[in-house]
């Protein structure tokens, strides 16, 4: 390497290409635990979930890597998940758990719920790289991945939702109600304004 060299900058800065490390890390591992998950599922739905997803994670694996090579030459590809069942809420007599005796025990329950743990770390993750990207092209990536793994996680969520795996507990009705009657629409001229509400008022800085 010549002087001239050794003193290039690189194309993109550390951080980004540290927080892309563990992402692709994170995404061979996701792989590389969908492909063993594939020979113990019994439930034709979930093998379709578990499938498609491992098939788009390659993908996406790829892309991300594609685009590093090209110097940030890339472009976002959504995930299309599934259409999703309506939630079910309220618990229903769940099962008790605890983990298993031997591996011999692994079930269509206990995949999807790594599944979506790991989807769920995913999203995380992804997000906290898109927050570090200075590249725009890297960060609309990420920020496309991020959201991928959103829909992965509550496509997988939603699997075990119908299933009775992942059960939703409630509030009673009124305390919910009553929690939500808390937060009240802001006078728009006032926020505008930059006026703060006084204590016992409630505002929506989104709005």
């Amino acid at each position: 390497m010549n002087q001239q060299q050794a003193q290039q900058t690189a194309s993109f800065g550390a951080h980004e290409i540290m927080e892309l490390h563990e992402v692709l890390c994170e995404t061979i591992n996701c792989i590389n635990t969908f492909q063993l998950f594939q020979q113990h599922v019994t439930d034709p739905g979930l093998r379709q979930i578990l499938d498609r997803q491992l098939d788009f994670l390659g993908n996406e694996y790829n892309n991300i890597v594609n685009t590093l090579h090209a110097q940030g030459r890339g472009q976002a590809v959504p995930y299309r998940a599934q259409k999703a069942g309506t939630p079910k809420y309220g618990l229903r007599q769940p099962a008790p758990e605890a983990p298993n005796a031997s591996p011999q025990q692994l079930d269509d329950r206990d995949i999807a719920a790594c599944m979506l743990s790991s989807a769920k770390c995913s999203a995380t993750m992804r997000m906290h790289a898109a927050l570090e990207c200075a590249d725009p092209t890297l960060r609309g990536i990420m920020l496309q991945a991020a959201q991928n793994s959103a829909e992965m996680a509550y496509e997988t969520w939603n699997f075990m939702n119908q299933k009775g795996y992942y059960q939703v507990p409630t509030m009673m009705q009124q305390t919910t109600q009553t929690m939500i009657n808390v937060y009240q629409p802001g006078n728009e001229n006032n926020l505008m304004a930059g006026n703060v509400p006084q204590t016992g008022q409630t505002w929506n800085p989104l709005q």
